[in-house]
């Protein structure tokens, strides 16, 4: 696999539709990657990163902004899709409820869905929201890739310690990458793990 063809597919996202219903939702006729996270650990911003456009995403100070299942385009060979950021501080209760049933149909019954990218806060990974995700994901069972946001706020060796440390946790059930939506460490590497879960036969 050559990186210039991952590179090339993620830029090619275009917004496709937002939905909070099944009937609402696209056709599954391509294999589609499931991005979640924690309202503020910078979802939005690696996406844009990932696909190598400003604000294909929305991103917002507020975290919590998207509430939808948002659907991107990559060409017709594939799909991403952003899913509710969790953990919403300011969000009532009864939509966050809301949300929460919206996300579990959609990873529970889209047969599209081949693999989940799961942003966490490099500063602060493992959480018990990040736990129940990657729980999910052995249960299922589907492969998964860990992108460590923020490892620019870490020093080098910092960074590379939280990167072992998750990677020790999830052992061989996901793939552990120290990132950064803000400078770029890290983005080849994303950019080939989400490669080969969307096309692992040609890897």
């Amino acid at each position: 696999m050559s990186d210039d063809l991952a590179t090339q597919l993620l830029r090619s996202a275009q917004f496709c539709t937002s939905a909070a219903q099944a009937h609402g939702w696209p056709p599954a006729t391509v294999p589609e990657l499931a991005f979640a996270g924690r309202s503020n650990a910078g979802k939005s911003s690696s996406i844009n990163l990932l696909c190598g456009q400003k604000a294909l995403a929305r991103t917002s100070k507020t975290p919590g902004r998207t509430q939808l299942l948002n659907f991107f385009d990559l060409g017709e060979e594939a799909r991403l899709v952003d899913l509710p950021g969790y953990g919403f501080a300011k969000a009532p209760e009864r939509v966050r409820e809301q949300w929460k049933r919206m996300i579990d149909h959609y990873l529970t019954h889209r047969e599209a869905l081949v693999g989940l990218v799961q942003i966490m806060d490099a500063r602060r990974p493992m959480t018990d929201f990040d736990q129940q995700m990657l729980a999910w994901c052995a249960a299922r069972p589907m492969p998964c890739v860990i992108l460590l946001n923020k490892s620019d706020k870490l020093s080098k060796n910092a960074a590379a310690s939280a990167r072992m440390q998750v990677q020790k946790a999830v052992g061989e059930g996901a793939r552990v990458v120290a990132f950064s939506a803000k400078n770029g460490a890290g983005l080849m590497q994303a950019r080939a793990a989400i490669w080969e879960l969307l096309f692992p036969q040609v890897v």
